[in-house]
């Protein structure tokens, strides 16, 4: 069983209280709009990371993380992406291969709102974990944690943090 913790739209900002919650995690998956190194860097000093950039980020961010990660965990195959869109309305960018080769667990951030939904269609759940970070419209700041056991997606929590001041 692998434990994750999903987050993005940090947009440079990362604290004790995030930390916290990496300690308790197996893996980190950051989905994007990490806004500086030294985020991924403080989560990679407790645990691994898995990460995409998003649109703010800069060359420094997008030579270190890919714009697509696509990988198994454990019997789960993930597609992580910062704008992918949602089920019957994904992105241009991702649209057309997601139909065509669709994964079980398909991740994006972006929006700022989270989100955890099935795509009926496609046998798929989507997760966007919504914003962590203090820069952004959002009320609430709110992360994911859940847990893969073969192929099973379990344990599902959100967790949330006061609104940005």
């Amino acid at each position: 069983m692998t434990k994750i913790l999903l987050l993005s739209d940090t947009h440079s900002y990362i604290d004790d209280a995030i930390l916290k919650h990496v300690k308790n995690a197996d893996e980190v998956w950051h989905a994007g709009d990490i806004g500086a190194l030294k985020v991924t860097d403080a989560i990679k000093a407790l645990k691994p990371i898995r990460a995409v950039y998003g649109n703010i980020d800069d060359a420094e961010i997008r030579t270190e993380f890919p714009e697509h990660n696509r990988f198994m965990c454990e019997g789960v195959d993930v597609w992580m992406t910062h704008i992918g869109g949602y089920p019957g309305a994904y992105n241009m960018r991702v649209r057309e291969a997601i139909k065509l080769n669709p994964p079980r667990l398909f991740i994006c951030g972006h929006s700022h709102i989270l989100k955890v939904m099935p795509d009926k269609k496609l046998n798929l759940i989507h997760m966007n974990p919504g914003a962590v970070g203090k820069h952004g419209f959002h009320k609430v700041r709110t992360m994911l944690r859940f847990t893969i056991d073969g192929k099973k997606i379990d344990n599902l929590e959100v967790i949330e943090f006061k609104s940005p001041s």
